[in-house]
């Protein structure tokens, strides 16, 4: 029996049902439901629209049906379009006729979107712990590596030595960044909807601030025509998971190149690679390919979703059921990229010879070159030129850098230390940038922003 069957005089068809149902999709909002449900009959009783015996009874069929779900024990029946449809008709067959009166006031409308920000609020937050968790191994992994070095890249090509801890650490910020938009679309998410009913709130006595009060939201509606029709938090949830997405993506790219015998800058444990059905020797970074990959599907979730939107009136219309499939499937992926990738990243090898040998080129030093120059009076654009003129003519005669350097007018023997290996990444000295004193600060701060974003999320260290 559906939910309408009083207006409808004949039976929903086979295909309609299969069609529109959305119980394989929305099951996961099982616990939200319940939580809804228990705040939704507290604020019948508080309305006097249910007796406290009636409230009693409501809250133990709903305790049932908990315990149902929990143990595996709930049997969904064939007209259980949806989750909710299927906890309202179990706890009417429990509670009987006083089971009827659970959806008093309430459309699926505000209840589906109560739910679904019940969602949100947790499943942002797990998502958030998994992010700090990523940030404090790029923070211990930043500290282990000291003043380890490693080419910096524009365009892919070499171009500055910086520490491998200032590189750990731009990944680690970036994640911040995710860190601080997921909280800000949790407070904006942290309102009920609870009272709206279908679109124009009731004419009983229904509490939605109470509600909302119970089930810990900071706030209730102000408008029933929005709160039913409103889905900018699940918008700006998919939007923050994908830009996450794009930075686990470049974090796994590095990942992927960094391992390759080409660069040979990292060493995979077996444990996050894997092997080849074919190719014996193969050792593959599956998981760092993943999370590069992924982001597709994260970008194409938001992309729908948004789609999705674009053309509804107001208020609710049954498009808004493709709502939850993109959100689940964003948290669900996220989860266990940031899951794998913290693993990967604790233990993975760095082969800081290799990295520092890579950065020890003859050319890595030549903006030092140009600013020893500049020191000294000349103007940039000029001590640009004359470097420049030595870098092409050391690659087009074959002489090394050095040579040309300690022969020339304006640079001679004491610009030649600046060519010694390791000597480039100590001149990196301004606040923020990838010299040991700015790095040893920057640690610091990090380690802060961390403290206090755990404190935001309520979530302890380690």
């Amino acid at each position: 029996m559906t939910l309408w069957h009083g207006r409808l005089g004949s039976g929903t068809a086979a295909e309609v049902m299969a069609f529109t149902a959305s119980l394989s999709v929305d099951r996961r909002l099982a616990a939200d439901d319940l939580a809804g449900s228990r705040a939704h009959v507290r604020g019948l009783g508080r309305g006097g629209l249910l007796t406290a015996e009636e409230v009693s009874t409501l809250l133990a069929a709903l305790d049932r049906v908990e315990h149902e779900l929990e143990t595996g024990s709930f049997v969904f029946a064939e007209g259980d379009e949806d989750i909710h449809t299927a906890v309202e008709r179990r706890v009417t067959e429990i509670a009987g006729d006083v089971g009827a009166k659970l959806h008093t006031g309430r459309s699926r409308n505000d209840q589906v979107a109560t739910d679904l920000r019940l969602y949100v609020r947790r499943s942002v937050a797990a998502v958030v712990s998994g992010i700090l968790e990523v940030e404090e191994v790029l923070r211990t992994r930043a500290v282990e590596v000291g003043d380890a070095y490693l080419p910096g890249y524009t365009h892919l090509q070499r171009a500055q030595p910086v520490l491998l801890a200032h590189h750990l650490l731009a990944h680690g910020w970036a994640l911040a960044r995710d860190v601080d938009r997921l909280l800000a679309t949790a407070t904006r998410a942290d309102v009920s909807a609870l009272g709206a009913g279908a679109l124009a709130g009731s004419s009983l006595a229904l509490d939605p601030v109470g509600t909302a009060e119970d089930l810990g939201f900071a706030a209730a509606f102000d408008n029933s025509l929005d709160a039913v029709s409103d889905r900018d938090f699940v918008a700006e949830v998919l939007f923050d998971l994908a830009l996450l997405g794009v930075h686990l993506s470049r974090l796994g790219e590095e990942i992927v190149l960094w391992s390759t015998e080409e660069f040979g800058f990292a060493v995979l444990e077996d444990a996050y690679a894997t092997g080849s059905s074919m190719l014996p020797q193969k050792k593959n970074p599956d998981v760092a390919e993943l999370a590069r990959g992924k982001t597709g599907r994260l970008v194409g979730n938001l992309t729908a979703l948004l789609v999705t939107l674009k053309g509804l009136p107001l208020s609710y219309n049954r498009d808004l059921q493709e709502d939850k499939e993109p959100l689940f499937d964003s948290v669900e992926q996220t989860t266990l990229a940031l899951a794998a990738m913290a693993g990967l990243l604790r233990t993975v090898h760095f082969d800081v010879a290799t990295m520092q040998e890579a950065a020890d080129g003859p050319t890595s030093a030549a903006v030092d070159l140009a600013e020893w120059l500049v020191e000294r009076g000349m103007p940039f654009r000029q001590a640009h030129a004359v470097v420049g003129g030595l870098v092409r003519d050391s690659l087009e005669r074959h002489v090394p850098l050095v040579e040309l350097v300690d022969a020339h007018p304006d640079l001679g023997p004491d610009a030649v230390a600046l060519l010694e290996p390791g000597t480039a990444v100590t001149r990196r000295t301004t606040p923020g940038g990838a010299g040991p004193v700015p790095v040893a600060a920057q640690l610091e701060r990090f380690a802060r922003r961390l403290e206090r974003d755990r404190a935001r999320a309520g979530t302890p260290a380690g």
